[in-house]
């Protein structure tokens, strides 16, 4: 069984920057696909990007240019790194991972998931 953390989340001026971390322990993440998803009160979870086995990154329009995904497999870590963030950025945001070698943009294709981490931008 996976388990994920998150963590980095916090309040933030608009322009600013932020680092979101996802640790995976119980398996090594070298064979998932890691996604990242945010919901905002009163919305639905809404996909922000995910990357493949092989690094192959696919990231929701809305962030495309500001957000980017990593992935350290040797600390069993995969990253989100917030450039230029907006008010309309702020939510909860979750980690997601399955066992396959792309995930999708659909929260229903993740089998695991974090707690979430909340980010918040002020204007």
């Amino acid at each position: 069984q996976v388990q994920l953390v998150e963590s980095g989340g916090g309040l933030v001026q608009a322009g600013g920057s932020l680092r979101l971390s996802c640790a995976a322990s119980g398996g090594t993440i070298a064979f998932l696909s890691l996604g990242w998803f945010r919901q905002a009160p009163g919305k639905d979870r809404a996909f922000v990007g995910t990357i493949d086995w092989n690094g192959g990154t696919d990231y929701a329009d809305s962030v495309k240019g500001r957000f980017t995904i990593t992935r350290d497999n040797a600390k069993n870590t995969v990253y989100l790194q917030m450039d230029s963030l907006k008010p309309e950025d702020t939510a909860a945001y979750y980690c997601a991972a399955v066992p396959r070698y792309r995930g999708g943009s659909s929260a229903r294709g993740y089998d695991y998931w974090g707690q979430g981490t909340q980010v918040t931008v002020s204007s």
